[in-house]
């Protein structure tokens, strides 16, 4: 009797100290103690030279807490800075496909450094310097990888496709975004299509590959974006140090 009630109160003993640490990570993790402006959460990647403006997109997580932060870097003096608090996101289901392993209807969100091309929208105008085009019912991108318009925004009235995504969702989702650069150029048939950064369906939701944040999250990132800056997104499953310099 004696020897339970010794390994109860040890085991009560080791649970608070995992509490604790669990606590004080947690603390470390959200507090503003954190990445401050001024701060680059870019260890062991090297940002291009032409870019000047970079959209970090990385693995958060804690224990069993799924999550993922944006980082808007933009570079100045050539000083990399955090210019935006770090931003909630959500990815693929699946996760992040390493280098070169993304396939079609894999549900992973590529992992590698790509350009930021056009961004979209249903308004006729956004605030955005970036290159726009309006979504409009008939516009689709597809994805079937027997088609020659393989992760192409083309006219559904136009293409022959058996597979598409529709540019102008009914669930909003599209209602601002950004193509992502990945497999356009040179397209690799099968090896993915229609990479965006758009609006999330909800901080507990996941995307078929995709990078989404809340509307008002996508909407600063795309009036911050510069094309003169050449601003590319690092899509990586390694997590950032809280205290990079």
């Amino acid at each position: 009797m004696k020897k339970r009630k010794v390994f109860n109160i040890v085991l009560l003993q080791c649970l608070a100290g995992l509490a604790l640490v669990t606590i004080t990570a947690c603390a470390g993790l959200f507090s503003p103690g954190g990445i401050q402006p001024g701060q680059a959460p870019l260890q062991g990647r090297q940002a291009p030279p032409e870019a000047s403006q970079i959209l970090v997109v990385a693995d958060d997580s804690f224990l069993f807490f799924t999550s993922h932060k944006i980082y808007a870097l933009q570079k100045k003096d050539n000083v990399w800075h955090l210019v935006l608090p770090p931003i909630e996101a959500v990815i693929g289901r699946n996760g992040f496909a390493p280098p070169g392993e993304k396939r079609e209807g894999d549900g992973r969100t590529p992992s590698g450094l790509f350009r930021l091309g056009t961004a979209f929208g249903y308004d006729e105008k956004i605030d955005t310097r970036m290159p726009y085009r309006q979504a409009l019912p008939d516009d689709v991108w597809i994805d079937d990888v027997a088609d020659p318009g393989y992760n192409r925004w083309v006219k559904q009235s136009e293409t022959r496709a058996v597979s598409f995504e529709r540019m102008r969702r009914a669930d909003d989702l599209y209602k601002f975004g950004l193509v992502i650069e990945y497999n356009t150029d040179p397209v690799v048939f099968g090896h993915g299509s229609a990479i965006f950064f758009h609006v999330w369906a909800g901080p507990r939701s996941t995307t078929a590959g995709c990078v989404a944040a809340k509307e008002e999250d996508v909407r600063k990132i795309l009036a911050w974006l510069d094309p003169e800056a050449r601003p590319m997104i690092w899509l990586d499953p390694k997590p950032v140090s809280k205290e990079d310099p």
